[in-house]
């Protein structure tokens, strides 16, 4: 791959999702893109990317973009959050939101869903009051495919092994040969939905508790601004948001202050 081709590649993924890729990760354009050029019946990455440059083509631009977005993830990943929601945000939120009967939760880049469907069966496990209260869980993700995959409750047996414990693996799952199909009941609680963070977002319901783990690390910081901007006018004045451990809204957006009290990188609004 050339410099200009990589050059291309990167400036295509940053203006359709925000995400900024690196000098030296041609390696990684060159991994994730060659599986789409055979897709297309192209014979290498600097064929597709002739093609795109030539002759524009949305679909085919949003397959690179897809391509190239990161979508690690896992059941209860770092555990230590969860945890923490367990034991002290829900309890808290299930409390002040115990007049009003309604928790709306949103996980806004939830990948293929393990995150997600994390949350749903942890209020199904530990949570049992509310089942006689409406609880709102949507997800949101940039890419069309990944949610595909998200809503069918589909994982490989890899996936599964990846921090789900197996009690609710043989609680809530059924095997279907090399893959494990979570319950209906279950695959019932979340609301999947394409978004696009660094695009304009379409009206969202007020949030009690807002998942952005792990994503803002590939984006600018004028964007993890504006995202973060956004979110602030979300979240409801007493809610929380939860990013990774690496990430932070420091010099980034001045509405949110870290709950120092809690681990696992709770951030809550300025009162």
């Amino acid at each position: 791959m050339t410099a200009v081709e990589f050059d291309y590649v990167c400036r295509l993924v940053r203006d359709q999702s925000g995400i900024v890729l690196g000098a030296g990760k041609e390696y990684l354009v060159d991994a994730r893109l060659t599986p789409v050029a055979h897709q297309a019946e192209l014979g290498s990455v600097a064929e597709l990317v002739g093609r795109l440059r030539a002759a524009p083509d949305n679909a085919l631009a949003t397959r690179v973009v897809e391509a190239m977005v990161t979508t690690e993830t896992s059941f209860f990943r770092d555990l230590h959050p969860f945890e923490t929601l367990r034991t002290t945000v829900l309890p808290d939120l299930i409390r002040r939101r115990r007049d009003e009967r309604r928790l709306a939760i949103w996980s806004a880049a939830c990948s293929t869903g393990q995150e997600p469907y994390s949350v749903a069966l942890l209020l199904k496990e530990h949570f049992p009051e509310l089942a006689a209260r409406r609880v709102d869980l949507l997800a949101t993700d940039l890419s069309g495919d990944v949610l595909a995959r998200a809503r069918s409750g589909r994982f490989s047996q890899l996936e599964v092994n990846r921090g789900l414990p197996a009690a609710l693996l043989v609680k809530h799952f059924r095997q279907h040969g090399a893959t494990w199909e979570l319950n209906e009941d279950v695959r019932r609680m979340v609301e999947f939905r394409e978004l696009n963070l660094t695009r304009p977002w379409p009206p969202l319901p007020r949030a009690d508790l807002v998942f952005l783990r792990n994503v803002m690390i590939y984006f600018d910081p004028a964007a993890k601004s504006a995202i973060l901007d956004r979110v602030a006018k979300v979240l409801r004045p007493d809610g929380y948001l939860l990013l990774g451990g690496a990430e932070t809204t420091l010099n980034l957006c001045g509405s949110f202050r870290r709950a120092e009290h809690l681990k696992g990188g709770f951030h809550q609004l300025v009162a």
